[in-house]
């Protein structure tokens, strides 16, 4: 820890991080488990649209491999707002900076694409992630979801 309490970031001279429009349906799908958001019964075909709905996504690659090893997803209309969305990093490579990295970026190729205003919302512990990249609690507002089942097409249980 450095004098400001942050923890310093390793650097990660075999890492490196592209803006996709389409990958291996199989890797992202191995980052969504990783996360704990994939769950059983979604069809795979449901990634390529994600993918390609997303306005930026980051991938993390490990130059060694070319495997994906994190990823981050920036969902805007294109105009003013945007949302950060799945930020995950495989386990065997978190406490490097990645996701903190894959953050920062969406975070200013968004504003250098003229989104004026990014949020997220984090997962409770991750805080720090999204604050060495920029971010700050949003007092005074909460958080909210539509809690009722809705179909989704791409669900094998349908």
């Amino acid at each position: 820890m450095d004098n400001e309490g942050k923890k310093p970031e390793k650097k990660n001279p075999d890492i490196t991080y592209r803006a996709i429009r389409t990958w291996n349906e199989s890797e992202i799908i191995d980052l969504y488990r990783a996360g704990g958001w994939w769950e059983m019964g979604w069809n795979p075909a449901g990634i390529a649209p994600l993918i390609r709905g997303s306005y930026l996504f980051i991938l993390a690659l490990d130059t060694t491999t070319g495997h994906a090893i994190g990823m981050g997803r920036l969902i805007a209309d294109g105009s003013s707002d945007g949302y950060i969305q799945d930020v995950v990093v495989l386990p065997t490579y978190r406490e490097r900076g990645i996701g903190t990295t894959i953050a920062t970026l969406l975070r200013t190729l968004g504003a250098a694409l003229g989104l004026s205003w990014i949020g997220l919302i984090s997962a409770p512990g991750k805080e720090n992630i999204y604050k060495r990249a920029g971010f700050s609690p949003m007092e005074n507002y909460t958080p909210m979801n539509l809690n009722e089942e809705r179909p989704n097409r791409y669900h094998d249980t349908q």
